[in-house]
């Protein structure tokens, strides 16, 4: 449900209504609000993840377990799925263009949007582990207006590259819907080694977590083990977004 209104509402800004320039700054701003208002409305639920490219730096952060993390990728991209299908049927024939699809601007090569697809991923990662660790002490404000002010930077950058794609299932959607896969493997390849790095440069070099190999197969397996099942118990209150490891 989250991704489906996510997914609707980020696309729905993007379409172009008029002639003109689209106007970057109002699709930003969708796009982040979109994703703040639900990591903080469902974040307690299923711990907010609506992005694929998060999702997997939790994995690969040992913070979820490889089952769970299959099932909400998967979940993620029929979510953005049934989003576009929502926005397709709903918007006049002359005005669904591409349905917002991320496309590589003039100028920009593979090597240079996939290099900004990673970067513009990797702050977003840093960004979400950062603010929803357990261990930060004097945690202020919200995490989820964080996260939120992150997607939207990212849009503010991205945007005159590739789109400003840092979530593969919102390639994905419109990609399905207009048929159309030129350069498609840019929207994951970067999206995904962004992640990959965010979790680890956060994990082994900004602020280390201590973790056994022991203790990280027993979270990719989801078993907890006893260490961590101790640390929950004296976690104090939650956060918006969710660090589940099982």
């Amino acid at each position: 449900m989250a991704p489906c209104s996510s997914y609707s509402l980020g696309l729905g800004a993007a379409l172009r209504w008029t002639t003109g320039p689209l106007n970057v700054l109002h699709v930003a701003f969708c796009f982040g609000l979109a994703a703040a208002t639900l990591i903080q409305s469902i974040g307690h639920i299923s711990g907010g993840h609506i992005n694929p490219a998060v999702t997997f730096a939790y994995l690969i952060g040992s913070q979820m377990s490889l089952f769970r993390a299959f099932f909400y990728i998967v979940a993620q991209c029929l979510g953005a799925l049934a989003g576009a299908a929502v926005l397709y049927g709903v918007t006049p024939t002359n005005m669904r263009g591409n349905l917002a699809l991320n496309t590589l601007q003039p100028g920009i090569s593979l090597g240079m949007a996939t290099t900004m697809e990673v970067f513009l991923t990797l702050q977003l990662v840093v960004c979400v582990f950062s603010v929803t660790d357990e261990r930060r002490n004097g945690r202020l404000g919200s995490a989820a207006l964080a996260i939120g002010f992150s997607v939207l930077m990212g849009h503010l950058l991205g945007m005159y590259y590739t789109g400003a794609g840092m979530n593969p299932a919102r390639s994905f959607a419109p990609a399905v819907m207009v048929k159309n896969f030129v350069n498609h493997w840019v929207y994951w390849v970067g999206p995904m080694i962004g992640a990959a790095l965010g979790a680890l440069v956060y994990d082994f070099i900004l602020f280390p977590r201590v973790r056994n190999l022991s203790e990280r197969l027993a979270t990719l397996k989801g078993i907890r083990p006893p260490e961590a099942e101790g640390q929950q118990e004296n976690r104090g209150d939650p956060i918006e977004l969710k660090t589940q490891a099982l």
